[in-house]
């Protein structure tokens, strides 16, 4: 092979603003067709990975949502180094997503009652949970707690976040603790797992949801599938890990198409939680 073909090799296309191959069925879908679809194949009707703020505007009533807590920000207590410095991986996840971090907290309606809610940002460093996404979630798990009110949580993340070491795990004792306030004072939690959940995330506050719903077809677990069958030897079930597998072994309580997720919250929250979701 000549030096010419080996570059053709290594050369990698910048992908197009205008459009995305859909990652089960390869069809070229335009970006302004999927954002109309609600980043929804219109082939095979995989639900792509969806902006942030796509899914806020998605589950929330127009213009009711309100970010609370936004500029507590990534410190770097470990001084971390790897191929790069850490504090020049947040600023480059700050500028790639116009978010300062990893989670967004806020209160919102829906249907026209009152919710916290919490949206994790797959694409600032894959979701990770480190000190900051920790603190802004049991706060406000906390703000639920002191005013009654159901949170509901939207998690996607690839875990622990490693430049913070220890710090990132502690977060994962937190979070639970503060879910199992929401669970003692009666107040309703709801987990919504959407594609990637894993690690970390997964393994906490995530999963412990008094309702925990997914998208169809969303992978949720803690490890990896090849890491599992390198470890265990074996040959896994088609479809581990997905959410269409989970719910038929008891890991999930309800898997809802994207275009039915906020009415299905409606529903959830006038019959569970009426009298604390609406003012007074």
């Amino acid at each position: 092979m000549g030096w010419l073909d080996k570059l053709k090799l290594r050369r990698k296309e910048k992908p197009s603003d205008l459009w995305r191959k859909c990652p089960s069925c390869d069809e070229t879908l335009l970006v302004k067709d999927l954002t109309k679809n609600m980043y929804i194949c219109s082939k095979c009707t995989c639900h792509l990975r969806m902006p942030i703020w796509d899914r806020i505007a998605l589950l929330t009533d127009e213009n009711s949502f309100i970010e609370l807590f936004p500029d507590l920000v990534s410190e770097d207590p470990l001084n971390f180094v790897d191929s790069k410095p850490y504090r020049d991986r947040i600023r480059e996840a700050v500028e790639k997503t116009d978010s300062n971090e990893a989670i967004t907290v806020g209160k919102a309606t829906i249907g026209g009652m009152r919710v916290f809610i919490s949206v994790m940002n797959f694409e600032f460093m894959g979701g990770s949970m480190g000190s900051v996404v920790g603190e802004k979630f049991t706060a406000i798990a906390e703000m639920a707690l002191e005013e009654g009110r159901p949170l509901i949580s939207i998690a996607t993340s690839g875990g622990a976040r490693m430049q913070e070491g220890i710090i990132s795990l502690m977060q994962m004792a937190k979070t639970s603790a503060v879910i199992d306030k929401l669970y003692k004072a009666g107040v309703l939690f709801i987990s919504i797992l959407i594609d990637p959940t894993a690690g970390g995330v997964s393994a906490s506050f995530a999963s412990l949801g008094d309702i925990n719903i997914s998208e169809p077809g969303a992978f949720i677990g803690f490890a990896g599938p090849r890491v599992i069958e390198q470890t265990i030897r074996q040959k896994l079930p088609e479809g581990f890990q997905r959410s269409n597998f989970l719910i038929e072994h008891g890991m999930l309580d309800i898997v809802v198409h994207r275009s039915i997720m906020k009415n299905t919250l409606e529903r959830i929250l006038r019959l569970i939680a009426p009298d604390t979701a609406y003012d007074s």
